[in-house]
């Protein structure tokens, strides 16, 4: 159940004291004209006052001041193009769009000694963490919220079944990256790509993320020759 929170529109701190030293400045001057004649003069300007420079009349209030426009810093995120996001295999290579069909095919098993054909397979061995582990199997069931591992197989699937982008082409470090967020500017995720987003992270992670300027959660990373680069789970 979602709690609903209200909340009221305040002065700034100067502005409200502003408006309090007003309110009691003119306090006295109301109070001490209540009910009594105030006397009245009568002023005549001589002619050559037509002469005297006029003050500079202000712009009707009525009218809204043109509102500046923000500059944005040169070099900033929203400098960069943004990458291209692909969904499904189409725009895979072979290789590729094998290697993601088989580990999805693994992982829809349920049981996480399916991988290891693959990950044995693989040379350089894949990355699961920044830290080192002792067996990859043994280290997805200890990072999953259930004894099994069937909750990180499900977060691998779900995350090949995301969008994903095509990054740093034509360097060693070429690949397809899933979940495509994870090579995407936070502050310039749509409404339907949050909704993308959180299915696979909440709105805490997402604030989370906001802070640090970055995807921070799970991503998988395969090589366009087929190799299984990465599926990072823990630090």
């Amino acid at each position: 159940m979602r709690a609903t929170v209200f909340t009221q529109r305040l002065l700034p701190a100067g502005l409200a004291a502003f408006a309090v030293a007003l309110t009691l400045a003119a306090a006295p001057a109301l109070s001490a004209t209540a009910g009594k004649e105030v006397p009245t003069e009568t002023i005549i300007v001589p002619d050559s006052a037509g002469d005297a420079a006029m003050p500079d009349v202000p712009p009707d209030a009525n009218e809204p001041a043109e509102a500046a426009t923000p500059e944005i810093p040169a070099g900033s995120a929203k400098d960069e193009p943004l990458p291209v996001v692909e969904y499904g295999d189409s725009d895979l290579p072979e290789p590729v769009a094998r290697l993601r069909a088989q580990i999805m095919e693994a992982a829809s098993t349920g049981d996480p000694e399916k991988l290891r054909a693959i990950i044995d397979a693989q040379d350089p061995p894949t990355t699961f963490s920044a830290n080192e582990i002792d067996d990859p199997i043994t280290f997805l069931k200890e990072s999953s919220g259930d004894e099994g591992g069937r909750e990180i197989l499900a977060v691998l699937i779900e995350v090949l079944q995301a969008g994903h982008v095509h990054v740093d082409v034509g360097t060693p470090n070429e690949m397809y990256l899933w979940p495509y967020f994870a090579a995407y500017p936070v502050d310039a995720l749509t409404p339907p790509q949050l909704v993308e987003l959180f299915k696979l992270v909440y709105a805490g992670d997402y604030e989370d993320m906001k802070t640090f300027g970055t995807y921070l959660s799970y991503r998988v990373g395969l090589a366009p020759d087929g190799t299984w680069r990465f599926f990072m789970v823990g630090e």
